[in-house]
């Protein structure tokens, strides 16, 4: 099943994305473990308890936020937290600054989503990085300070989500030794195709995506309990047909099957 977790940041991707989506086909299952309830891929959490009838929501950004207003109304409406990761540009631009304090004061958890967006490792061989080590400590370290500048103190953040939530073993290895908890969206669903444009190969509508959640909930052997569902916060000015605005509704759905929506950490 194609996975769609990437932010797209530019027309000029599609290439890429078509790549990604192609490697997903091929290696979404690689290194996938169950423990204690939980569900781990290269070492990473992707997914809580999925014994327990509990759904956390996460959110990406970088360069778009033109849901954000929307998205934090529709949660407060419902009395939901949630957890929202940000690159570094994200986080400098000054136009988003008053939705990033709306959100703090809100509850929600605010992480770092690198602070450049660097794609860590290859799509076809995830063994091999395009990181050295130094460059992947610095660059979150560069996000976790611009965040710092935003009252949002580092020592209170351990979990953050990979760019392109794509990511292999070594990245884990060393996350851990910087006290990090690299975290990823829960693979089934298409909530992530939210960021497609209709000139992608692989464009999925906003009635698609939908139709998608609500099949895989009805069908899959534990629905989507201990799911950390993505959606991203703002998407590209060609996607007109924004998923974030079925975002109350889909609350509203899930409650009604029963489920309990809770701030992602609360759930690990």
């Amino acid at each position: 099943m194609i996975q769609f977790g990437i932010e797209c940041r530019s027309v000029s991707q599609v290439i890429i994305i078509f790549t990604w989506s192609v490697v997903m086909i091929i290696g979404c299952g690689k290194q996938t473990i169950r423990q204690n309830n939980f569900t781990y891929s290269q070492g990473g959490i992707i997914r809580a308890d999925s014994t327990k009838k509990k759904i956390a929501l996460i959110f990406t950004g970088g360069d778009y936020a033109d849901g954000g207003e929307h998205i934090a109304d529709v949660l407060k409406k419902r009395d939901i937290q949630a957890g929202f990761f940000f690159t570094g540009d994200f986080y400098r631009d000054p136009d988003k600054v008053e939705l990033i304090r709306r959100l703090i004061d809100d509850g929600h958890y605010l992480g770092p989503h690198s602070d450049q967006h660097l794609l860590y490792c290859a799509w076809v061989n995830r063994d091999s990085l395009l990181v050295t080590k130094q460059e992947f400590i610095s660059d979150i370290v560069a996000n976790y300070a611009v965040m710092e500048e935003l009252s949002i103190p580092p020592a209170k953040v351990h979990y953050f989500i990979p760019p392109f939530e794509w990511y292999n073993d070594t990245i884990i290895a060393w996350s851990k030794e910087q006290g990090w908890i690299l975290i990823n969206n829960t693979p089934g669903t298409l909530s992530q195709a939210d960021y497609t444009i209709p000139s992608m190969e692989n464009y999925r509508s906003s009635d698609v995506i939908w139709d998608n959640i609500l099949d895989y909930e009805q069908n899959a052997a534990h629905g989507l309990n201990g799911f950390l569902l993505l959606i991203h916060i703002g998407t590209h000015p060609e996607r007109t047909d924004k998923f974030y605005h079925k975002l109350d509704p889909l609350i509203e759905y899930l409650q009604k099957q029963g489920y309990q929506f809770q701030r992602f950490d609360n759930l690990l």
